[in-house]
């Protein structure tokens, strides 16, 4: 798979999931099936603009801090379980494509 083919992939992962839930770096280059959560960061970070950014997350439930702010607004308004300080309910809102 080459670069392209591999940002279009982890695109595409992201794109799937639905209001309201999550999925971490981890699990996107699980479905992708190349690389890993750096790998995947760094695509997100270079040209998940104009992909639902903030419903990837660190698998502890953790906001990108870059953007806290904004990804939390975005989760409350779409409903994703929230913990008291701000992480994400994994176990309520984690989200794993059908096979």
């Amino acid at each position: 798979m080459d670069h392209e083919e591999y940002v279009e992939a982890v695109l595409a992962a992201v794109e799937r999931v639905p209001r309201g839930r999550v999925t971490t770096y981890g699990a996107v280059a699980e479905q992708v099936g190349v690389g890993g959560p750096r790998q995947v960061g760094r695509v997100m970070s270079t040209y998940g603009g104009a992909v639902p950014w903030w419903r990837v997350v660190r698998a502890d439930g953790t906001l990108p801090l870059e953007k806290e702010g904004e990804s939390r607004a975005r989760h409350l308004d779409e409903g994703t379980p929230l913990r008291p300080g701000g992480r994400v309910d994994m176990p309520a809102a984690m989200w794993w494509p059908e096979a």
